[in-house]
């Protein structure tokens, strides 16, 4: 499965921004997509999830009723729209995708991701 994340860039205090991530490869495979964040120094941290069935499953608590992730099956798309920027969202995001079970995969976690897109930079000012 392959990646490619698109739509970062420098966005003022209380902007928006739309994150996509086109899939392509083996895409069924993948029960879970994710987004996934890291900011310089810190860990990577989930952000949104959303199986390949279903709707999302997981918001972090920091972008709750600020962040929707949703999905196009038909072209293998992956959205995160992030409206209320805070300078906290300044980080490099990256798109994952998991073929673990949907139990294990739908709760974020990283370790769970096998596939990894290049990231893209999101900065907040």
């Amino acid at each position: 499965v392959q990646l490619v994340e698109s739509g970062g860039g420098s966005v003022q205090v209380g902007g928006s921004l739309r994150l996509s991530c086109a899939a392509s490869g083996y895409t069924a495979s993948s029960n879970c997509m994710g987004w996934f964040r890291q900011a310089p120094g810190k860990q990577r941290e989930a952000v949104a999830v959303i199986t390949t069935i279903g709707g999302p499953t997981y918001y972090a608590s920091f972008v709750k009723g600020r962040f929707t992730i949703s999905q196009d099956l038909a072209s293998n798309t992956v959205y995160l729209q992030m409206n209320s920027l805070k300078p906290e969202d300044t980080a490099m995001y990256y798109c994952a995708a998991s073929s673990y079970s949907f139990d294990l995969c739908s709760a974020g976690y990283y370790y769970r991701y096998n596939y990894w897109g290049q990231g893209t930079q999101v900065t907040v000012s």
